[in-house]
């Protein structure tokens, strides 16, 4: 929880000091890349890492990852120019996609089928309060301090999170000499690099029409076919092709990319729908989107239970279902809302999701062995990211074509708005639509999940 809590808080500390930052260093139109660096960065070596894992273990790769997460963050603290922060924000990237998996992978090696959904739920409820304490007090340093304390505020936290992981965390590696698929790694990190890169700034630094962003998108492409044929002749690979095969392992990374991208979507235009549109304050907003983030941990602490009872599967249609219709009620929210009636849609899509998204990824951990399960666990939280990235494209797309429609981003009316905003609504709601069928590609249930490894297999490997 405590390396998870890096991470989370990192990923919204920055927002309200930007201003700040702007202010001291310059390189207003650079901004952008401070979340952009950190997020490829972050993405593209999770399925490397979670290799790593299964080689040597998690222990190394947690502390390697927390380590360089505490050298990004002096760097950044130091950093003298908005170039060299950008960069500095891609080695804390870096460390970033280390911990988030790890810290998953780890639960899955150390709790039972039945205390792993609770033990989720805490580290989601890491994420929720890190959701409010983030912004927060990166407006009190960047108005009482100083920016740099942002980044500065992570040496202790590295340190003891890194000292509780050293001293508390064992676990039996079993030692085997080590063959690492250098080709298929650098192969792999350069594809996504091409891929998520175009998908973020696609619209954005360039015109999706254009060269630059053919050429990016393209040679991605090309790359990910070439690390395929890598990896068939790899004699260990990075990620092993017949994972890609199992029914359970594609339907539940497909879920995952659908909950990044319905995250992303929320969680970029819910309070921009309840400030711009219902005309409140950037406070009321953050109360608005942080019932979302409650609704998250509070059913995913519960999944455990339920899925002990009816079956996992069965447990992740109940979120998916709940999802769909959280989504549907999106679309009746108008400039005549209140903000509670916001807060409770979007807190119903939190509970569909928690119990969508904490059963699925259980599933996929206790369907694989510990010599693949930080793998498996790498391509999850990869595909999420991958979702969110595509999430930020289709998004941006929607809303820019409504308010060109509509006239200038500044002088747009508020009906042009709220129709922006409805059309990231409405995509949602597809998205939603496509987890739940994803979740419904998802083997049967044989019979109710047992708290033995051995059960769990057999229930949700089918």
């Amino acid at each position: 929880m405590l390396s998870t809590g890096l991470v989370a808080i990192d990923a919204t500390i920055i927002a309200t000091a930007v201003p700040s930052i702007v202010d001291n260093l310059g390189g207003f139109a650079e901004f952008p890349w401070l979340f952009s660096v950190y997020l490829l960065a972050q993405a593209v070596t999770v399925p490397v890492y979670g290799k790593l894992a299964d080689v040597f273990g998690r222990k190394p790769v947690m502390l390697f990852g927390i380590g360089l997460f505490l050298l990004g963050s002096v760097l950044c603290g130091l950093a003298w120019n908005m170039t060299a922060l950008i960069a500095f924000r891609a080695v804390q990237g870096l460390g970033a996609g280390a911990v988030q998996p790890m810290s998953m992978t780890i639960v899955g090696d150390l709790y039972s089928l039945e205390e792993r959904a609770k033990v989720q739920g805490y580290i989601a409820g890491v994420w929720a309060i890190s959701s409010v304490v983030g912004p927060t007090l990166g407006g009190i340093f960047a108005e009482y301090v100083s920016w740099r304390w942002i980044f500065f505020v992570n040496i202790p936290l590295c340190l003891v999170a890194a000292a509780m992981i050293g001293l508390r965390f064992s676990e039996q590696v079993q030692r085997r000499r080590p063959r690492i698929d250098y080709a298929g790694a650098t192969v792999l990190t350069l594809a996504l690099t091409l891929l998520i890169l175009g998908l973020l700034e696609g619209g954005q630094a360039w015109a999706w029409s254009s060269a630059p962003s053919v050429a990016v998108l393209a040679g991605g492409v090309v790359l990910l076919g070439f690390f395929v044929l890598v990896e068939r002749r790899a004699a260990d690979p990075v990620v092993p092709l017949h994972l890609l095969r199992r029914r359970l392992l594609v339907a539940t990374n497909l879920v995952s990319a659908c909950v990044g991208a319905v995250l992303l979507g929320l969680t970029s235009y819910v309070p921009t729908f309840v400030q711009d549109v219902l005309g409140t304050g950037p406070l009321v907003a953050g109360f608005a989107l942080a019932a979302l983030t409650m609704g998250w941990p509070l059913s995913a602490s519960q999944a455990g239970r339920v899925y002990l009872r009816i079956g996992i599967r069965s447990t992740a249609l109940i979120g998916g279902a709940v999802t769909v219709v959280g989504a549907a009620l999106l679309l009746l929210l108008g400039e005549s809302s209140g903000v509670l009636e916001v807060a409770a849609t979007v807190f119903l899509i939190g509970l569909g999701m928690g119990f969508t998204a904490a059963p699925t990824l259980i599933a996929a951990q206790t369907a694989a062995q510990w010599q693949e399960r930080g793998v498996v666990t790498g391509a999850n939280m990869f595909f999420r990211s991958a979702g969110s990235a595509v999430g930020v494209a289709v998004f941006g797309a929607l809303v820019n074509a409504r308010i060109g429609a509509g006239g200038e981003a500044d002088t747009v009316d508020p009906s042009t708005l709220t129709s922006a905003v409805h059309s990231v609504f409405l995509a949602t709601a597809v998205l939603s639509v496509a987890m739940l069928a994803a979740t419904l590609l998802m083997p049967r249930d044989r019979g109710r999940a047992q708290p033995s490894p051995q059960a769990a297999e057999q229930a949700v490997a089918g």
